[in-house]
Parts: C-alpha cells; sequence; structure tokens
C-alpha cells in the first residue's frame, strides 16, 4: 500500500525526477511549514527528519524545487540570506513593511491577464510569479 503523495511531490514524478528521501522530506519540511524558511532552517528541520541527509542534498532540493517553481527565494527582512515561499498554484503574494519587516500575504493578484499576454508577445510559457510590494504597515504609518 503506497502513501499518497502531495501534489508537489506528484510534480515532481510527473517531470520525472525521482521521488529520493532526501527531495521528500526537503519537501516535506516546506510544507509543514507553509514555506517561509531560511535554507537554514530547512536543514536544521531536516537534520531532526533524517540526521542522514546531507547539506549537500539539501541545497540540491531547494535548487530543483525553485527550478520546478514550486519555491521562490525571496529577501525578506533585507537579508542576504533568502527566505523560501512556497508557490502555491505556482504563484505567492507579499508586502513587506519597510519599517519592521511585518509580512503580510494575499491571495489575488489579478495578474492572470497579464500573464496571458506576456506569454503570447513573448512567445514564453510562464510556470509561476512572486509579487512582492514594499511600503508601511497600518502600524508604522
Amino acid at each position: 500500500m503506497s502513501e499518497e503523495l502531495s501534489p508537489r511531490a506528484q510534480r515532481l514524478r510527473d517531470t520525472g525526477y525521482k521521488l529520493t528521501n532526501a527531495r521528500l522530506t526537503v519537501l516535506n519540511v516546506l510544507e509543514s511549514h507553509g514555506g517561509h524558511m531560511t535554507s537554514t532552517q530547512v536543514l536544521d528541520e531536516v537534520d531532526k527528519i533524517d540526521s542522514e541527509i546531507g547539506r549537500a542534498s539539501v541545497f540540491r532540493a531547494l535548487d530543483l524545487f525553485t527550478r520546478l517553481s514550486i519555491i521562490r527565494p525571496t529577501y525578506i527582512d533585507s537579508s542576504t540570506t533568502p527566505t523560501y515561499v512556497m508557490l502555491p498554484g505556482g504563484h505567492h503574494h507579499h508586502i513587506i513593511c519597510t519599517n519592521c519587516n511585518r509580512v503580510i500575504e494575499f491571495e489575488d493578484c489579478h495578474l492572470g491577464q497579464l500573464e496571458t499576454e506576456l506569454e503570447r508577445q513573448l512567445n514564453v510559457r510562464l510556470t509561476g510569479h512572486l509579487l512582492e510590494f514594499y511600503g508601511l504597515c497600518d502600524r508604522c504609518s
């Protein structure tokens, strides 16, 4: 009896990638935390689950997931270390307060028509996007 795969794990399989223990563990860590994790946090959580998974395997998995638009690195808190965010449905949206670094997520970006137009004009197939706005939140303005 096989375990039900998450849609992201199924996507890995469908695009021809093996479902290795390292990839599935990294994916499980990201999914269980909703993304929004630095590589250090991912490494720490993966180590708690399986200390045999090496750093290189974790970074290879993060790179693969980025190339497949499962996650995207973003630079919250003006850090040089990216925070990886999940791209449910191929997209993710933030408003980041430039004063207190509060991150406000929102769902509908209304970019469907723009995506269609960009694909048509530039002859590309878009697989996702990350939209970030910067400004002052209600607490800081």
